[in-house]
């Protein structure tokens, strides 16, 4: 499965096409290669694979990240569920 994740852009490199982007707190080095007459400083933008593909508004970013968020919430619910299970059954 391929995931784009919105980050948005705190630096740009306008001379390497590439940007420095926060995604939930990391930053990364991206290109911007795709989207370089779109994007400025303080943008959101979807990264994947090491690239900027497109440019969203904070709004969406932000639902985005949430989604994300109770997504991973979740799967940890998940296997915290699974893990009880089995210490149940071995022990």
């Amino acid at each position: 499965m391929c995931l784009g994740v919105p980050g948005r852009i705190i630096e740009l490199d306008a001379a390497t096409a590439t940007a420095r982007v926060d995604v939930l707190g990391a930053t990364r080095e991206v290109s911007v290669l795709l989207v370089a007459d779109e994007v400025s400083e303080g943008d959101w933008v979807v990264v994947h694979v090491g690239f900027a593909i497109g440019r969203v508004d904070e709004d969406e970013a932000r639902r985005t990240l949430d989604l994300l968020g109770d997504a991973l919430a979740a799967e940890a619910a998940e296997l915290e569920a699974e893990r009880a299970l089995e210490e149940r059954a071995d022990g």
